[in-house]
């Protein structure tokens, strides 16, 4: 595996917006395929599903975060975004993009996995 790139956490109001970032060699987004997802997690607490991107584009939201957070890929799609709107208290978390490939070679290419270290978003009330 290799880590991601993350960015764009940070420390908000209830109601205010965060945009969390991940970035890969564009060398392997442009080869591969993956699924991209986020997670969070409050610390003593297990890891939860937040969104995720699928090959075909398609994304799925946890209920929690259902018509405020948006997962998105930049033109290059080297990039996966997490739009995060209307935060709440209980959206704190460290958040973890993730991307896992489809398949482990294209061709004689091979594909890594992607893992973030986290980056730690808080929203005070």
């Amino acid at each position: 595996s290799r880590p991601l790139a993350e960015s764009g956490g940070g420390s908000v109001s209830a109601g205010g917006s965060l945009r969390l970032s991940c970035t890969a060699s564009k060398a392997d987004t442009d080869t591969c395929t993956y699924v991209v997802h986020w997670d969070r997690q409050v610390l003593g607490k297990e890891r939860e599903f937040v969104s995720k991107i699928d090959v075909d584009g398609r994304t799925t939201y946890a209920d929690s975060v259902q018509g405020r957070f948006t997962i998105s890929q930049d033109n290059a799609k080297n990039s996966m975004i997490l739009q995060m709107d209307n935060l709440k208290p209980e959206d704190t978390a460290m958040y973890y993009c993730n991307m896992i490939r489809t398949d482990y070679y294209v061709g004689t290419y091979f594909c890594p996995n992607y893992y973030a270290q986290g980056t730690q978003v808080t929203v005070s009330s």
